[in-house]
């Protein structure tokens, strides 16, 4: 079964997650099917859910029958100790050939060209591709299809499309998320529930208060955004060149998605027939009357703000098998000085016996000139110049640039690029270091992969940072072989993960180790809440000055920082101190500790620099192991410390 609309392919995408959901869904309106194996893939967290080995061969030739593909997802990010896993999974999927893979770990194209494998390759959304150059890159890599990050409009693609020759799947209907794709970290830094190994806890579904300027507002919840609907507009979706029309629903029921399926299909029809008679409305009441949330085109048309959010308790209130459409706040578990001492014991297995802790640098981001300059005082290995900076400071400009290079000494001064980057970001970035006179800078903080493909020739020194979470030694190999000289490990690392791969790694490693690192980085802007809505109460933060907004539950705060783009980066509660364990990591294989630095005061920043060069020299009482010792030698200016996802196994 295939669709064309004036010649080309229109391709209806539905999900299932069981294979008894398949065979019904299957012989529905649509062209295709996506599904997960046993093994490897985002929807691991439902028991009973996903196919077999043996129903995933059935499927295929199932779909075969009818005349409609099947594309396998094998979409986590894969630890240093799943590859040889992977690699036989793929030898089997090579076997009984799906029509696709959706993949999101660099691995995945790596270890399908080392075994010569036949298998078509899709990015999944967790690539969260926004640019030309990302999908110009995959496609280097063997990517045939890319489906396109959740916030990217309709236009954008279009663009995206007709440029690149690339197949296109959009998400039309189902479950949205409010964080950039692959951007999510709070799950697994909190709990050691990795939302990029389909495992997240769905805190952006969390009831939260919003507090600013020492006021309350009636946010109520305000991550938990809309499905995604776009069964009315269809003609736009076909008009922007969008190859695959996706529907979420992988954890539904089948009555459920076949009725959805079923709705969008017939559509298709209607408007393939009759172009100009088409209504678009047909089903449209079906459709809203079994919704499980409200509805929302989501990013289609531009950047929908806060209609995009959900004011009340959603849709027809089912979801799963909880009846609730929400999540529950969860707490953080305690520092605790046992946690350390076995982390520590730990890392100790993984001593390399060529390494010496002093031999390690430290890094640090910076917001602002006032921090730069410390940093530059404390005469840190490398200064990172955020390509994203929290308001009220604003981006630095060529001139803080020249001034800071020519007062840097031996530190190597980075620019770091934004995390995500348009096409007008490269057109002001290509003029500043492409075009322009080169500037005194010794390098690149690359965030995202198609910025790796732009500036890897233009001669500035390429680090990978946190936001490619690379994950294991097959995918930095490939960003190694596309010019980065140095990674950043990925934040959702478990001790175990990361205790298989930094030993290994061929490329020198940097890790995040002190601060608050965004846990959330989203297009949507929170600020627009205390914007338009009026105050209900009065309350200051607790850990920050009241100019910040902080999401607030009962087990904590999280302050909210706004970057010059307009968007929003949830941090930790708690500072991030990797303090009692710095000559451990190091030993372990880190070259690099990094400070994010942008919101500290200048002196707080000079004190934890200091802390970690007397760690790392071995001098004083930061190399103690106790809770006291550690809070003694560096009291905490916000909730209190934790060890992230490094505490996890």
């Amino acid at each position: 079964m295939t669709r064309y609309f004036n010649g080309k392919e229109v391709e209806l995408l539905a999900p299932a997650g069981t294979f008894e959901i398949f065979q019904e869904v299957v012989r529905s309106g649509c062209d295709a099917v996506y599904l997960g194996g046993p093994v490897l893939n985002m929807r691991m967290m439902r028991k009973g859910y996903n196919l077999s080995r043996e129903e995933l061969a059935e499927a295929i030739q199932i779909a075969r029958s009818l005349d409609k593909k099947l594309y396998v997802t094998v979409n986590n990010l894969l630890s240093e100790q799943e590859l040889e896993e992977a690699r036989d999974y793929l030898g089997f999927l090579d076997e009984i050939r799906p029509d696709a893979l959706i993949v999101q770990d660099m691995a995945v194209p790596a270890l399908v060209r080392e075994m010569g494998l036949g298998l078509q390759l899709h990015a999944s959304v967790m690539m969260n591709t926004h640019n030309l150059e990302m999908v110009h890159a995959l496609r280097d890599l063997g990517v045939s299809r890319v489906v396109t990050s959740r916030e990217m409009d309709l236009q954008t693609a279009k663009h995206l499309g007709r440029e690149s020759g690339m197949e296109l799947e959009y998400f039309v209907h189902g479950d949205m998320c409010s964080v950039h794709g692959a951007n999510c970290y709070f799950s697994s830094q909190v709990f050691g529930m990795s939302s990029n190994r389909g495992k997240c806890m769905k805190p952006c579904r969390w009831d939260y208060r919003i507090k600013k300027d020492g006021y309350i507002y009636p946010a109520e919840y305000p991550l938990a955004v809309k499905d995604m609907y776009m069964y009315e507009h269809l003609p736009e979706l076909i008009e922007s060149g969008i190859t695959s029309f996706k529907i979420e629903g992988r954890m539904r029921d089948k009555d459920f998605i076949t009725m959805i399926v079923n709705s969008y299909g017939d559509a298709l029809d209607r408007y393939i027939d009759d172009p100009v008679g088409f209504e678009r409305e047909v089903d449209a009441k079906l459709l809203y009357k079994n919704r499980k949330r409200d509805f929302s085109t989501a990013y289609a048309f531009g950047k929908p703000g806060l209609r995009n959010i959900n004011r009340r308790y959603e849709g027809t209130g089912k979801f799963y098998s909880t009846g609730k459409v929400f999540s529950t706040p969860t707490a953080e578990r305690e520092l605790s000085e046992d946690r350390v001492l076995k982390l520590k014991e730990r890392l100790a297995a993984e001593l390399r016996p060529e390494r010496t802790p002093d031999a390690a640098g430290i890094a640090v981001r910076v917001n602002n000139m006032a921090q730069a300059r410390a940093a530059l005082e404390e005469r840190v290995e490398h200064l990172y110049l955020s390509g994203d900076v929290y308001e009220p400071d604003r981006p630095f400009t060529k001139r803080d640039i020249l001034e800071l290079a020519r007062i840097k000494g031996e530190t190597k001064l980075i620019l770091a690029l934004p995390r995500m980057m348009t096409e007008l970001h490269f057109d002001q970035y290509d003029q500043l270091l492409i075009h322009g006179e080169r500037l005194p800078i010794d390098g690149l903080l690359v965030t995202n992969l198609g910025a790796v493909r732009r500036y890897s020739g233009t001669g500035y020194e390429l680090i990978g940072d946190t936001s490619l979470n690379i994950y294991n030694t097959l995918a930095a190999k490939t960003y190694a072989r596309m010019g980065l000289k140095r990674l950043t490990v990925s934040s959702e690392m478990t001790l175990d993960h990361f205790a298989g791969f930094a030993s290994k790694s061929d490329l020198p490693v940097e890790m995040v180790v002190h601060g608050t690192p965004a846990l959330m980085y989203m297009e949507h802007d929170l600020f627009e809440n205390t914007e338009v809505m009026e105050p209900v109460g009065e309350e200051d933060n607790r850990y920050v000055s009241n100019e910040v907004l902080v999401l607030m539950t009962d087990k904590g705060e999280n302050p909210v920082y706004r970057d010059q783009h307009g968007r929003s980066h949830l941090l930790f509660a708690k500072e991030l101190c990797y303090l009692p364990m710095v000559r451990e990591l190091a030993l372990a294989g880190i070259s690099s500790f990094r400070i994010e630095g942008q919101t500290y005061t200048p002196e707080r920043l000079r004190e934890v620099i200091r802390a970690y060069r007397d760690a790392l020299s071995g001098n004083g009482a930061a190399g103690e192991t106790s809770e006291q010792e550690l809070v003694n030698s560096l009291t905490p200016v916000y909730a209190g410390y934790t060890l992230g996802s490094l505490q996890f196994n």
